[in-house]
């Protein structure tokens, strides 16, 4: 158990956070709590706050404090982090860390050694044990990218590079994944062959909180749906209640039909 936390501490609390730029509410006073083990979808149109919502997460933005200084957002239990240590518990995968990683020309093992050290390159101070090695090549394997080991990442498709990502953000076996539109640029077969490894990572217990605008990437998996509009909370629920005709269609503002398939949903535009 760490710091006091167990399987009950909420996995992400939000409390009435509100984060300004240039005077415009991105998030507006948004409370929001997932549990461990909750599989989430986190969904709305553009500019509904997602992306803000996952910086916060991720501390590249912060919230206004509270004028009683009660803390905005606790992640497992707590507000203050060192992030190496929060990267152990809480794996990130965005569209943003990939433009990121591109700039390095690392290869794709030292990208995903990198993630030990909560670093961008390895550094010369930075020691990569023999159990580092193995446990990154282990990750690198179960999502199916040992052929990219040696491979400079600024060289890696959509796909590979999201795998890679993945895998850093699995080399410490964390209790959850935060994915950022994660199936964004990848092609039909690319797209279902990486929600099937969300699947399967959310069979083995890696909890999943999918930020997305497409209701076809919401793995069978995913239960719970919360829904952002104008960065405030619309509506959470049950996915089954949640992704309904009408209230999808009052969300995107546009009616939608909904038909349901192994599982899957699909939602297109009347």
């Amino acid at each position: 158990m760490l710091g006091g936390m167990d399987a009950t501490t909420p996995l992400l609390s939000i409390d009435r956070a509100t984060v300004l730029r240039d005077g415009r509410a991105l998030l507006d006073r948004l409370s929001l709590d997932i549990a461990q083990g909750q599989h989430t979808a986190i969904l709305g149109p553009n500019g509904s706050g997602k992306s803000t919502l996952v910086k916060l997460v991720e501390r590249r933005l912060y919230p206004l404090v509270h004028d009683d200084g009660s803390a905005v957002v606790r992640i497992f239990g707590r507000d203050r982090w060192n992030v190496a240590e929060l990267r152990s518990l809480l794996g990130v995968v965005s569209s943003d860390l990939r433009r990121e990683f591109e700039a390095t020309h690392e290869t794709a093992l030292d990208t995903v050694l990198s993630g030990f050290f909560a670093s961008m390159t390895l550094g010369r101070d930075h020691v990569v044990t023999d159990e580092m090695r193995t446990r990154a090549l282990d990750a690198l394997a179960r999502v199916g990218a040992t052929p990219l080991v040696d491979r400079d990442v600024s060289t890696l498709s959509t796909g590979e590079a999201r795998r890679v990502l993945i895998a850093r953000a699995l080399v410490h076996r964390p209790r959850a994944l935060l994915l950022d539109e994660p199936c964004a640029g990848l092609d039909p077969g690319t797209r279902r062959r990486f929600l099937d490894l969300l699947r399967q990572l959310a069979r083995e217990g890696t909890t999943l909180v999918l930020v997305t605008h497409h209701v076809e990437e919401i793995v069978p998996e995913i239960g719970h749906v919360v829904m952002l509009s104008e960065g405030r909370l619309y509506a959470e629920g049950p996915k089954e209640r949640m992704l309904a005709e009408a209230r999808l269609s009052a969300l995107f503002d546009w009616p939608m039909d909904v038909a349901r398939v192994d599982g899957f949903y699909d939602a297109r535009l009347r």
